[in-house]
């Protein structure tokens, strides 16, 4: 399963990268067909955002901890330091790792939108980059 992901290099520079996250067949059910499911991660705490409509764009800034965040509904684009540009669509997840440096812009869609971010103190255990 893949998922994109923001970090920040030790320079402080920050970046996207695509993570694949291993996934194994599983069957939840007798009558199900098994499908894919990753491991497990710890997580410290889930929080539900609420971005109030017309929030627009976010200036420059890190996250406290590694998240996945779940976006719902709405869109965002993301700008790492480096220049690039990401479009999150609702239903997309991505894992935000850069604690520390320039951090990242967030720009969001006209509409309120509803965010879940799940706090991982370990991210998710992915080899360094």
């Amino acid at each position: 399963m893949k998922s994109l992901r923001i970090y920040a290099t030790p320079d402080g520079e920050s970046h996207f990268d695509q993570v694949d996250l291993p996934t194994t067949k599983r069957s939840v059910h007798p009558d199900a067909t098994p499908f894919d499911v990753t491991a497990s991660y710890p997580a410290s705490r889930v929080r539900l955002t609420h971005i109030p409509a017309g929030m627009r764009e976010v200036a420059w800034h890190t996250v406290p901890e590694p998240v996945l965040t779940v976006r719902l509904d709405g869109s965002v684009e993301y700008e790492t330091s480096d220049g690039e540009i990401r479009h999150v669509r609702a239903g997309s997840f991505v894992l935000v790792e850069d604690t520390h440096g320039k951090g990242h812009l967030s720009r969001h869609s006209p509409e309120a939108q509803t965010v879940i971010w799940i706090s991982l103190p370990n991210g998710l255990d992915l080899p360094p980059v």
